[in-house]
């Protein structure tokens, strides 16, 4: 598994004065599907462990960590529906646990989280949800997936409810930094990224699933997805840690490409899009407060003029 670091983070252009708080060394595992999932639990840990050993303190791993991408097709159409999982008892979080006491990290997963509808029925969906375990093998934190996607190849709301909006944008901290777990179709919305950043978000993590179209084979929208990101990290003053599956499920090619980025846009570190690799690199969380002094974004907004962004009409 390819091991990618990026120490001593660059320069922040804007700083007037000493950073307040350490850098916090992070990392992002990318990794494909193995069918046998000895073998996948194996090649995750194996990640983690090479994160760790580099000093990571929080290691990042895909969308739907343990299983397939299931939501490439319809439910009515699979073969072997999957089927949600525990929060608290299930596989993931019971991996997730091991692996951040055995290696003393906090450990990010994403899993398809049994739960009753809002209204307490059974709407035969669940959640898309995003966990942080903290290296004693407790839940941190968990948020559950904002936007769902209902294109050709991710049919998710053939799966997946919406989280509830009433706790779409939660933080949780480590150490002196602030962060929050999205998933995925979340990245592509600005809105969601700024939600986030007023909160006071240092770092957003997006569990990701992404590749090819099967609408459009000749499209690859790998760049696109690293702009828009991106865009977005220098909007909001975050940094982005981005883990992407890689490899080829049920008519899907994932371009991996997962990275790491920071509130100027400068890419720290970055995959290949055909191999598994341990992103590893330090954030220098105070560029944050350097780049909102300079260029102030949260404090001169409009939010009387923002009224058309909430009309659903």
């Amino acid at each position: 598994m390819r091991l990618i670091t990026a120490y001593n983070p660059p320069a922040s252009p804007a700083r007037t004065r000493p950073a307040d708080r350490a850098p916090l060394r992070v990392a992002a595992v990318q990794q494909s599907w193995h069918r046998d999932p000895a073998e996948h639990r194996a090649a995750l840990m194996e990640g983690i462990r090479l994160a760790a050993g580099e000093g990571a303190r929080v290691v990042c791993l895909q969308e739907l960590t343990l299983s397939p991408y299931f939501a490439v097709l319809r439910k009515a159409d699979h073969p072997a529906p999957a089927e949600p999982e525990d929060l608290s008892t299930g596989p993931t979080f019971a991996f997730a646990a091991e692996a951040a006491r055995a290696h003393g990290v906090y450990v990010h997963a994403s899993l398809y989280e049994k739960a009753p509808a809002p209204d307490g029925g059974d709407d035969g969906l669940g959640y898309n949800t995003a966990i942080l375990v903290a290296p004693d093998g407790t839940l941190a934190q968990r948020t559950r997936k904002t936007h769902i996607p209902v294109t050709e190849g991710y049919y998710e709301d053939q799966w997946f409810r919406q989280g509830p909006a009433d706790d779409a944008f939660p933080l949780v901290k480590v150490d002196e930094a602030n962060l929050g777990l999205p998933t995925c179709w979340d990245q592509w919305f600005p809105e969601l990224a700024r939600a986030y950043s007023l909160a006071g978000a240092d770092i957003l993590v997006y569990p990701t699933a992404i590749g090819s179209e099967p609408g459009h084979p000749g499209f690859d929208t790998q760049p696109l997805w690293q702009k828009v990101i991106t865009g977005n990290a220098v909007a909001n003053a975050t940094f982005m840690v981005v883990p992407n599956r890689v490899g080829a499920e049920n008519g899907l090619v994932f371009y991996g490409s997962s990275f790491i980025v920071d509130p100027y846009g400068r890419v720290l570190a970055q995959a290949p899009r055909d191999e598994p690799a341990v992103l590893v690199a330090d954030l220098d969380l105070d560029a944050r407060r350097d780049w909102l002094e300079l260029f102030p974004f949260l404090t001169t907004r409009r939010p009387d003029a923002y009224a058309p962004l909430t009309a659903t009409g």
